[in-house]
């Protein structure tokens, strides 16, 4: 009966999945082949062309998203994909189309998963996540609420990749607590999707939290010509980075409401399972003395002058060479690495780059900005963050911000908006992208637990980013201006 069913589906045709792959190889040759399309004018009146090639880009961008979202192949076989295409098309050449695969960024989202590989092997999860379980106790509910304040609360030292690293392997030892079998659950998909929302949510209130921060505040000063001191950042955006992790604390208990109020006995499982594992091993020491090293040295090394030079990927890369040295890893350990995350990041970057130099990214981001320049200085604002916070899911936040700043920047003086809002209402979007998997390296993190699909995750994202933008909302028009920031130029 058994070899039967499994003859019957592999016969049955996937008519859902040739219909999405059918609507992303459409939307890539009708964009690619489609005559040339007008210029964007910005406000001074400058002509920016889409070339042959920005148009390739933004037909690489359709295909990708299309066939990301609705998984119609693994997401990293999509990601190849784009490089394919890139280089097939003449869109770029491949030189510069593969290389993107294989970026500084890319190397730290592989070092970050072999940290969290690392806590699992060595037990330091377990132990922590005894520990945690201990203090929170039997309720879901509860659990949900500690397991992302944890997570808040470490993007403020540390960036949100190690975080999502560090959580991954303790979130999978306390949901093998609740379920006895690897069958998703309401629970396991709002304790993962919980983690990546809130690890962006917590990573806006400090520069430690991610690198958007400190590369828009240099591009502040240099057109703005004023400084944003490292406190003043996190001054505005505590009350809005805890806000949201609070409020999506709610949305999961809404939306992915868990099949269990209590996990019975789960307290005293949890003292008894962290006796049972006895005093700190010597592995634990070892592994963790090198963890803290790294994460604190990337974090000081922007306020110590001899450090700023070191780049933060080579500090954590330490990390993982140290591992194997010592032989805390193994061969067996490198070949188990998630190889199908790291090519999901190698495409995001490669079209984020693709979008970048082709000029496809600026062309978008005039057009729509260009449309609010004779708007209600609210409605310019909130457009800002909605075009930031749309590109950031597709490309690099760092990106999505130099793209859209610079002319927001330009328009700003003549709808009478202090230029401090508009860059703070774009820091705080950056930092969330709730729609795709490639839009943070924790939302990959998320997915690899096999608890939900990229539609799961995108359709959770839809209302998650609403909320989002309301709160964005709230601070400019209430939250900031009590708070002292200037909002309109007098």
């Amino acid at each position: 009966m058994t070899t039967q069913t499994t003859t019957l589906q592999n016969i049955l045709i996937d008519w859902k999945r040739i219909l999405f792959l059918l609507i992303g190889l459409t939307l890539f040759f009708v964009v690619n082949f489609a005559p040339p399309w007008p210029d964007a004018i910005d406000p001074t009146g400058k002509h920016f062309i889409l070339s042959k090639e920005a148009k390739g880009a933004l037909a690489v961008f359709l295909l990708a998203g299309t066939w990301w979202v609705f998984e119609v192949v693994p997401i990293g076989i999509t990601s190849l994909t784009i490089g394919v295409l890139q280089v097939l098309f003449f869109v770029r050449p491949a030189q510069k189309a593969f290389t993107d695969f294989m970026t500084p960024s890319v190397l730290f989202i592989f070092a970050s998963l072999v940290i969290g590989m690392v806590f699992t092997k060595t037990g330091l999860t377990r132990r922590l996540a005894y520990k945690m379980l201990i203090v929170v106790g039997e309720k879901t509910s509860m659990i949900y609420l500690g397991c992302f304040v944890v997570t808040s609360a470490l993007t403020h030292i540390m960036a949100h990749t190690a975080v999502a690293a560090t959580m991954y392997p303790l979130l999978m030892t306390i949901y093998a607590m609740y379920s006895d079998d690897d069958t998703p659950t309401k629970f396991g998909k709002g304790l993962f999707i919980g983690m990546a929302f809130v690890a962006g949510a917590g990573s806006i209130i400090t520069l430690l939290g991610a690198a958007r921060g400190a590369v828009a505040l240099g591009f502040f000063k240099d057109i703005i010509g004023r400084d944003i001191s490292f406190f003043e950042l996190t001054f505005y955006m505590f009350p809005v980075g805890w806000a949201m992790t609070f409020l999506l604390w709610g949305f999961f208990m809404i939306f992915f409401k868990p099949e269990k109020k209590t996990i019975p006995g789960l307290k005293e499982k949890a003292k008894n399972l962290s006796a049972a594992m006895g005093r700190i091993t010597k592995n634990e020491i070892i592994a963790a003395t090198i963890i803290f090293v790294c994460i604190f040295v990337m974090s000081v090394k922007q306020f110590v002058p001899v450090l700023k030079p070191l780049d933060k990927t080579a500090i954590i890369l330490v990390s993982t060479i140290l591992f194997f040295v010592l032989r805390i890893l193994d061969i067996r350990d490198l070949e188990s690495i998630p190889w199908n995350i790291i090519l999901l990041f190698g495409g995001a970057m490669s079209i984020g780059f693709c979008l970048w130099e082709t000029g496809a990214a600026e062309w978008l981001a005039i057009n729509w900005l260009s449309m609010f320049k004779e708007s209600h200085w609210f409605v310019f604002v909130m457009s800002i963050a909605f075009f930031v916070m749309i590109m950031t899911n597709f490309i690099m936040n760092v990106a999505a911000i130099a793209i859209s700043l610079p002319v927001a920047l330009v328009i700003a003086p003549y709808l009478g908006v202090a230029p401090e809002v508009i860059l703070f209402a774009a820091l705080v979007t950056a930092g969330m992208p709730f729609l795709l998997l490639v839009g943070a390296a924790p939302n990959a993190i998320a997915y690899d637990s096999k608890q939900f699909t990229t539609g799961e995750f995108f359709l959770a994202g839809i209302p998650a980013s609403i909320m989002l933008i309301v709160v964005v909302g709230l601070a400019i028009f209430v939250i900031w201006p009590l708070m002292g920031m200037p909002i309109l130029i007098k």
